[in-house]
């Protein structure tokens, strides 16, 4: 009984911690750090990488007319505050949760954040202003771009 008083005493149960995973609400400071960790800058921030990662907030998330080229076509990072601008958060959380879309947007990692972190995500897109102009839109295999764009395939497909 002694070692149960214990147990209950320091929040474990059946050897599980009893601690929320997030004890904070989600948050735009939540979602800042989500949006760095989880890579959203890298394409969907023109500029990003040439700064060494330094976000300027004018373009934060604005998407980019630099194009991504492989066997798919040429698909370019979209304007994430024109994608959440008419969605709920909710509907954002359904919307990543079940997001698929062409290379090379890794949107598999969606999938697995947690709720909280989609809801931070969220209120961090929705933080950043006016949503600005769309980025280019995808082309079929083939077609030529009219901006910039990089080749993202292996020189030789397999057969």
């Amino acid at each position: 009984m002694e070692m149960l008083r214990r147990w209950l005493a320091a929040g474990l149960w059946a050897g599980t911690l009893l601690v929320p995973v997030h004890a904070e609400e989600p948050s735009v400071e939540a979602g800042l750090r989500v949006s760095r960790i989880g890579g959203c800058h890298d394409c969907h921030t023109q500029g990003f990488a040439e700064t060494g990662g330094q976000i300027d907030p004018s373009m934060a998330l604005k998407g980019s007319p630099v194009g991504f080229m492989g066997p798919w076509g040429t698909t370019y990072p979209t304007n994430l505050l024109l994608t959440v601008e008419p969605m709920s958060e909710d509907a954002f959380l359904d919307f990543a949760k079940t997001l698929e879309t062409r290379p090379p947007m890794p949107w598999f990692n969606l999938h697995y954040m947690t709720e909280f972190e989609l809801r931070s995500l969220f209120r961090y897109i929705k933080s950043l202003g006016e949503p600005g102009e769309p980025a280019p839109e995808y082309l079929a295999p083939g077609e030529t771009p009219k901006t910039p764009w990089i080749v993202f395939a292996p020189p030789q497909m397999p057969e």
